[in-house]
């Protein structure tokens, strides 16, 4: 074989290993376009959703899916309600806009700050280890407030009634701090409720002006009856219930 013969057969060997890689590169390069193109399903906002709302919420009320292709995926995004659930929204989140996991914070790490949302307060009450259900209240678990109003003058006479109902516990006293009573000398524990921003200055006026008292609603069916002022006069009328 001479020199010329054999650089011309390493010459097309060559060409046909190019040939070859080129036909694979263009290969995976087909099936690259047609894997991003393919459509694919993610969970946009439905609406604005400002700062604050917590995950549940967002996925019974402001989500919505969309198909888009897969090479428009923003990195992060949720593949399901269920991975937001006991999130909060840290960031706005605009119509149309995919919702990653980037958006949220969770829960716990916001404190009651988490917890509100809109409208809603959270106020931190003290009474004594009695007015705030001490060593059986906790936090999640949901109260009413009861109070007695005092008189006022020959203007209006005392009287008892529900002053608020369904208020959740932020933070409750807890066990440790019923403990605590007999060694700190002091007699009154605190809580944090949920408020509204209407619901605060009524809770706030009786607070200030009478004696008030939390009670605990069921943790699951829990129903109200109708509402009733109790007076002297009522209670005289009424008798003793059966």
């Amino acid at each position: 074989m001479t020199y010329r013969v054999r650089n011309l057969l390493i010459a097309v060997g060559l060409a046909l290993v190019a040939a070859l890689l080129t036909l694979l590169y263009v290969t995976n390069y087909k099936r690259s376009v047609q894997h991003d193109a393919t459509s694919v399903r993610v969970y946009v906002a439905a609406q604005d959703i400002p700062v604050g709302a917590t995950g549940s919420d967002i996925a019974s009320d402001d989500l919505k899916t969309e198909n888009i292709p897969r090479s428009d995926v923003v990195p992060g995004a949720i593949s399901g309600p269920k991975q937001i659930d006991s999130l909060v929204l840290a960031d706005p989140v605009y119509a149309g806009e995919q919702l990653t996991l980037r958006h949220f914070t969770n829960v716990a790490s916001e404190g009651v700050r988490g917890q509100l949302k809109a409208h809603q307060r959270a106020i931190q009450i003290a009474g004594d280890p009695n007015q705030v259900l001490s060593g059986t209240l906790q936090t999640g678990d949901h109260v009413d407030v009861v109070g007695n109003i005092h008189a006022v003058g020959n203007l209006q006479n005392p009287y008892s009634r529900i002053v608020l109902r369904d208020l959740l516990v932020l933070s409750g006293p807890g066990a440790a701090a019923a403990s605590k009573l007999g060694t700190t000398g002091s007699n009154t524990v605190s809580v944090i409720l949920q408020v509204s921003d209407a619901q605060v200055s009524r809770l706030f006026y009786v607070m200030n002006n009478g004696d008030w008292s939390l009670e605990l609603r069921p943790a699951q069916g829990a129903t109200d009856g109708p509402d009733q002022v109790a007076t002297a006069s009522t209670l005289e009328i009424a008798g003793v219930p059966k």
